[in-house]
């Protein structure tokens, strides 16, 4: 039953006949996990809370950074630092205190993952990577859990509906995750503020309508769109029984949150001051070392493995990049490709005083 404050807070969703009173309660009745508190992970919570979900998990190991305001349309520059779930969570309590918001204040992985996803009805994949979406997804098909995916780049993006009523998987449209050279997903590439917004708000529609019954689901479609041109496409792609036939996760090797070893700033600091051997490798685009670095050699990630032969065999290799993702991958390709002594700046230079 809903409450005459929560009748007047729905209104306008009430009245709608395809949603009405019974709709109504079926939101307040649900229970959704979002996972990834960042771009996407955003606008779908706000739109959530706001149209009545009555159970909201928020799952993200993350902390707000000055390079998340731009598109990351709940946090504000005092919320700098502070974990992202707590803020979110905070936030959502402001716009919506009929609601129960519950907090995972950390990443998800595959020991993990199981535990969180069980008691929830739906999982809202908001995640960067892949190996996230590989795994929420195989999560998914083990406990018979729709999934509703949406997925950013630069100025396009994707969304579907994933084991929607034994409907295709994740996998049935990318049976496997890209080789670490092709994949763009854990890199600072850039994404235009709004498309987020765009894509988030979708998958909070999609999730409506799952859970009231209305219109027709993005299963076995995948809706790209290009705001440039703000053109739109929808790929048809069926279910592939196998990929039904999943009895164990593991996580997959593409990571952005890989144990690969790490150095502080204060740190790497004290190594140069104790004239320690080492080699500084900036593994950002030649026009962001341009325009601001530390030192060292420049060598896109894009190019890296075609670069090896620049780099010292012996030296302590110290990598960096603007926030620390790309660093960190392109550590863990050194340390596959033989380099012993590796380590990745820790939270890029983002927040340190570069030199010019």
């Amino acid at each position: 039953m809903l409450s005459p404050q929560e009748q007047a807070r729905y209104s306008k969703q009430i009245i709608l006949p395809e949603i009405g009173m019974p709709g109504q309660e079926k939101l307040k009745a649900a229970k959704i996990l979002v996972i990834g508190a960042g771009g996407l992970g955003c606008p779908v919570l706000q739109y959530l809370a706001a149209a009545g979900v009555g159970t909201i998990g928020i799952a993200d190991g993350d902390t707000v950074d000055i390079s998340n305001l731009q598109r990351q349309v709940l946090y504000t520059h005092q919320d700098i630092g502070s974990p992202k779930v707590a803020v979110a969570a905070q936030k959502l309590k402001a716009l919506n205190d009929d609601i129960t918001i519950i907090s995972h204040p950390f990443f998800i992985s595959s020991a993990n993952v199981l535990d969180v996803m069980r008691d929830y009805d739906m999982v809202v994949d908001g995640s960067d990577n892949f190996d996230t979406r590989y795994l929420v997804n195989d999560a998914c098909v083990m406990l018979g859990k729709p999934m509703v995916s949406g997925a950013i780049y630069k100025f396009e993006g994707q969304v579907s509906v994933f084991n929607y009523n034994n409907g295709p998987t994740y996998r049935c449209i990318f049976p496997e995750a890209p080789n670490a050279e092709d994949s763009p997903n854990c890199a600072d590439i850039g994404v235009v503020a709004s498309l987020p917004g765009i894509i988030g708000t979708i998958q909070a529609n999609e999730v409506i309508k799952i859970i009231t019954g209305i219109g027709e689901v993005l299963s076995g479609k995948l809706l790209v769109i290009d705001t440039l041109t703000m053109n739109t496409h929808t790929f048809h792609f069926k279910l592939n029984p196998a990929n039904k036939n999943i009895t164990r996760l593991k996580d997959e090797a593409l990571s952005c949150h890989l144990p690969a070893q790490s150095i502080s700033h204060a740190m790497l600091q004290r190594m140069v001051h104790s004239r320690q051997p080492h080699q500084l490798i900036d593994v950002r685009e030649a026009e962001e070392h341009a325009e601001a670095n530390i030192g060292g050699i420049n060598i896109p990630l894009s190019i890296l493995d075609h670069s090896y032969h620049l780099i010292a065999p012996d030296d302590t290799l110290i990598v960096y990049c603007a926030s620390g993702k790309r660093s960190i991958r392109a550590a863990n390709m050194l340390l596959q490709n033989g380099f012993k002594n590796v380590l990745s700046l820790e939270k890029g230079i983002n927040n340190i005083k570069a030199a010019p």
